[in-house]
C-alpha cells in the first residue's frame, strides 16, 4: 500500500506537527467556516479587540463582512474602558463591506458616526441609539432618507425631539417597531404631545410601540390609537400623565393585543427608569392610573430613560441574520 501523501496545506506547518504530537488541538486547522462561525458568536468588541490581535490569521478572519452584518457596540461588551469605541465602531462599519443589518450604538453616537453608518448600510434593518447626548436632530433628518429598509428604530436616554421622530417616519415606510424611551423624574410636571402625535402622523403601519417614561396626555395617546390602527403592542410604563379610567382604558385594551400600563412594573429594565429627586421614593400604586386622584405635586414626571418590552415581542435575538 502506497504512504499517504504529506498534507500540503498552510497549517501542517512544523508548529502545528508539534503541537499535534504534543496532543494538544491546533485551533489554526479548523477550516475557516468553522473559525466565522465561533467568531460571530462574540461581541464586535470582543472581535475587534481581542480576536484581531491574537494572530495574522485570526486578524484576517476578523475582517470578513459576515461578522459585522449585525454590530453591537453595548456599554456591557466593553473589555477595557480606555477603548476608543468610536473609532472600533467606525473599523466595524468599514468591516461590513456595506452588508450590516442592525447596528447598537451606545453612549458614543455622534452626528460624524450616524453619517458614516448612513452611508455604508443602505439596507439596514434595526437602529439602535442609547444614551448617545452626541446626537442632533438635524443630523438624524438628514441621514433617514438614506434608511428605506428600516424596520425597528429605538432611541434611548437621548436628547432627540419629535423632529427626528418625524423624519424616520417619514423616510422609513417599513418601519414596524418604535421605541422611543426616556427616564422618569418625578418633578417638575410637564405635559407634551409633540412626540406621540409625530408618531400618529407618521407611522401607520407600526405594530409595536415602547414610550417609557413619555410625557404625552391622553390627547396623545388618543392619537396614537387612531393613527396606528395596526399597533399590537403598547408600553406606557411610567406614562403618568395618561389617565386611563373610563372608555380610552376600555379602547386599549380592546386595540392592544400586549398592553404595558403606567404602573406596570420595571424590575426588567436594562437601565434606570427612575431618578431619586429626593421625594422620598415612594412606589407607585398597582394598576392603571387614576390620575385625578393624585396631586402634581405627588407624581409630577419629567422623562428622558429605557425599557424593554417582554420576550415574546422584543427579543435579543437577531431576527435578520438569514437576510
Amino acid at each position: 500500500m502506497n504512504p499517504l501523501p504529506p498534507p500540503s496545506s498552510a497549517t501542517s506547518s512544523s508548529n502545528s506537527k508539534a503541537v499535534i504530537d504534543s496532543g494538544e488541538r491546533n485551533w489554526l486547522d479548523l477550516p475557516r467556516d468553522a473559525i466565522l462561525s465561533i467568531f460571530r458568536k462574540l461581541d464586535t468588541i470582543d472581535t475587534l479587540f481581542r480576536v484581531h490581535n491574537v494572530c495574522k490569521t485570526w486578524r484576517k478572519i476578523s475582517e470578513d463582512p459576515f461578522l459585522y452584518r449585525t454590530i453591537d457596540m453595548s456599554n456591557s461588551c466593553v473589555p477595557d474602558y480606555t477603548l476608543d469605541l468610536k473609532t472600533l465602531c467606525h473599523r466595524a462599519i468599514d468591516y461590513s463591506c456595506g452588508h450590516m443589518i442592525d447596528i447598537n450604538i451606545e453612549s458614543f453616537g455622534t452626528d460624524d458616526l450616524l453619517h458614516h453608518v448612513a452611508d455604508s448600510a443602505s439596507h439596514l434593518r434595526r437602529l439602535r441609539l442609547a444614551s448617545c447626548w452626541g446626537l442632533s436632530d438635524e443630523a438624524l433628518c438628514e441621514v433617514a432618507e438614506k434608511f428605506p429598509h428600516l424596520e425597528e428604530i429605538d432611541i434611548t436616554i437621548c436628547n432627540l425631539s419629535d423632529r427626528t421622530l418625524g423624519a424616520i417616519g417619514r423616510c422609513c415606510p417599513q418601519l414596524k417597531t418604535c421605541k422611543f424611551n426616556s427616564e422618569v423624574y418625578r418633578l417638575p410636571h410637564i405635559e407634551s404631545n409633540d412626540e406621540a402625535f409625530a408618531i400618529a402622523k407618521t407611522m401607520p403601519e407600526l405594530r409595536h410601540l415602547q414610550l417609557v417614561g413619555n410625557k404625552m396626555t391622553n390627547d396623545g395617546l388618543l392619537a396614537i390609537l387612531d393613527g396606528c390602527p395596526l399597533l399590537e403592542s403598547l408600553d406606557m410604563r411610567r406614562c403618568f400623565n395618561v389617565n386611563l379610567v373610563g372608555s380610552l382604558g376600555k379602547r386599549c385594551q380592546e386595540q392592544i393585543k400586549c398592553l404595558r400600563l403606567p404602573c406596570d412594573a420595571t424590575d426588567d429594565c436594562p437601565f434606570e427608569t427612575e431618578c431619586d429627586d429626593g421625594s422620598g421614593g415612594e412606589d407607585y400604586s398597582d394598576g392603571i392610573l387614576d390620575i385625578d386622584m393624585l396631586s402634581d405635586d405627588d407624581y409630577a414626571v419629567y422623562p428622558y430613560g429605557y425599557d424593554e418590552f417582554s420576550d415574546a415581542e422584543f427579543s435579543d435575538d437577531n431576527p435578520y441574520d438569514d437576510f
